[in-house]
């Protein structure tokens, strides 16, 4: 059995008006303000209504209010008054929220236009749902019919195999029977065999002239291989020939890098020693342009009785030893002249 409901609707409805009238929002009798959807909301949730009830499901209060709230908005559109509003502005604002009406009515008819058009759909779905829940049952008709129909086959089956296994046994005494004729049988082709070899030999007497001249045949096709072989091994020496005269060419173009290689590293060799050179020279020009730079003494006469002093000889740096002692790199020119006499 149903449980009975813990709140009945009349007495959601009246609590919700209460409240209403409460809040001075609207009378159970006669509103003087028409109730919104917006001061409904402010005034009455599902949650103060359960407060105040002491019960009931959310869901169930949720609908109550969803229904009252429509009747109550629908019953304040029809009675609209703007106290304090010139009639005019209350006239075009009565026609402005007649047309939102409308346009909320028409929206209201397109939803149940295509509430009934799915709920059709949904009835065709079922009906073509329950015509193939017939196929299914037919064919599980007739299935249920070929597997009885099965079983009777498999238990002819069961009683031909049982025939057929008496029927083994007789054919057994027959094999029986027919293997003393097979020796028989082996006794005759052996003596068919001879038979058979001797005019074999007939028959490689008759053939002999034919493998004569196939050996003929043979000693020419032999000769023409021998001479496509000469021609062969012209060939190969020619190749091996030209082989050799590019290994040749080869061996010379890398004896040119080489010596390119070598004449590159001697280049970087001497381009290392001026830069330690010139590192040099410019340290020295630095120490002398400090010397330069210090406040002249005041001069005394022994110092302007001492003999003038005569720059001192620079040591060959290591730099100048290496670009004196390394030999002068050929030209491309000399390399290139070289290159075809080699």
């Amino acid at each position: 059995m149903a449980r009975p409901a813990a709140v009945t609707p009349d007495q959601i409805r009246t609590t919700v008006l209460a409240m209403l009238a409460e809040v001075g929002d609207a009378d159970a009798a006669a509103p003087v303000t028409p109730v919104t959807r917006e001061r409904f909301r402010r005034a009455v949730s599902v949650r103060r209504l359960r407060a105040r009830l002491g019960a009931g499901d959310p869901a169930v209060l949720s609908r109550a209010l969803n229904a009252i709230e429509a009747e109550l908005v629908q019953a304040g559109l029809t009675a609209v008054a703007l106290p304090g509003l010139p009639d005019a502005i209350a006239e075009q604002m009565r026609a402005l929220w007649a047309a939102a009406v409308s346009v909320q009515l028409d929206d209201v008819v397109r939803l149940k236009a295509e509430a009934r058009d799915a709920m059709e759909a949904a009835q065709g779905a079922r009906h073509d749902a329950d015509l193939r829940v017939e196929l299914l049952r037919v064919e599980l008709a007739d299935l249920r019919a070929h597997l009885s129909a099965r079983d009777a086959e498999l238990a002819t089956a069961r009683s031909e195999c049982r025939a057929a296994t008496a029927t083994l046994a007789e054919r057994e005494q027959a094999a029986a029977a027919l293997r003393q004729s097979a020796e028989q049988a082996i006794r005759a082709l052996e003596d068919a065999r001879a038979d058979h070899a001797a005019a074999l030999a007939a028959v490689h007497a008759r053939y002999e002239g034919l493998s004569k001249r196939l050996l003929q045949e043979t000693e020419h096709q032999r000769h023409a291989l021998a001479a496509e072989r000469e021609r062969l091994a012209t060939q190969c020496a020619d190749a091996q020939t030209r082989i050799t005269a590019l290994e040749g060419l080869r061996e010379r173009l890398l004896e040119d890098v080489v010596s390119g290689r070598d004449a590159h590293r001697q280049a970087a060799a001497e381009a290392a020693a001026l830069a330690t050179v010139v590192a040099e020279q410019r340290h020295a020009l630095q120490a002398l342009q400090a010397l330069q730079a210090l406040p002249a003494a005041p001069a005394t006469p022994s110092a302007q009785k001492r003999p003038a002093r005569h720059p001192p000889a620079r040591h060959a740096s290591p730099g100048h030893a290496a670009v004196a002692a390394a030999p002068r790199p050929r030209s491309r020119s000399s390399r290139a002249r070289k290159s075809p006499s080699s």
